[in-house]
């Protein structure tokens, strides 16, 4: 993992920029929306690494889970998220 953080050492805070982004334009989405709007990462968990970055800065909250529809996933079941509706530090 170490030669691939050094191919693409922005892509996690991209992808927490484009979270922040799909959570305005969708009221649930999942990862696979994440992976459909971004280049792709140079490692396979970063994906659920900014979804969580996300999470931790209090933009997106976790809402239940759903059927993947990526092909890679093999339909596997996958994290429902949503935009948080009352951000940290907003009164």
């Amino acid at each position: 993992m170490k030669a691939a953080v050094f191919e693409d050492n922005t892509w996690i805070e991209d992808a927490v920029a484009t979270i922040d982004a799909i959570s305005l334009a969708h009221e649930v989405f999942s990862a696979d929306d994440l992976r459909r709007e971004m280049r792709p990462p140079a490692h396979k968990n970063w994906p659920g690494k900014a979804l969580i970055a996300a999470r931790k800065d209090g933009l997106i909250q976790a809402v239940g889970y759903q059927t993947s529809s990526s092909k890679s996933r093999k339909h596997g079941v996958t994290r429902s998220w949503a935009r948080k509706t009352k951000r940290e530090g907003t009164p």
